[in-house]
């Protein structure tokens, strides 16, 4: 079952995710912070490139079916018109200041 991105528990994480589903790049990089890395199947990618490739030029889309470590382990279904749909796993760190400052995500 599907959580509703609203219900989400952690708030950066909610935020994150209303801005990748939103296609709302603004939004999405005031989630993280200025230094903020990510992986993808265990590599470091550059974040940059990333975001645009896999979300905003690819319609990227999360719909979250389960959450753990208070909200900042996530497992769905991921889906872009590159890939198509796949089934997710997404771990975030969050700073001090409630941005997120590393996402890992690859497939479940």
């Amino acid at each position: 079952m599907t959580i509703q991105t609203t219900r989400l528990r952690d708030p950066a994480v909610r935020a994150f995710v209303a801005a990748v589903n939103a296609h709302d790049r603004e939004a999405f990089l005031a989630t993280l912070s200025p230094d903020a890395t990510m992986a993808d199947d265990g590599d470091d990618r550059d974040l940059d490139q990333w975001i645009d490739r896999e979300i905003f030029s690819s319609n990227g889309h999360l719909e979250v079916d389960n959450e753990s470590n208070g909200g900042r382990a996530l497992v769905g279904r991921y889906r872009n018109d590159t890939w198509g749909e796949m089934r997710t796993r997404w771990n975030f760190t969050v700073d001090g200041e409630g941005r997120i400052a590393r996402f890992e995500t690859g497939q479940a």
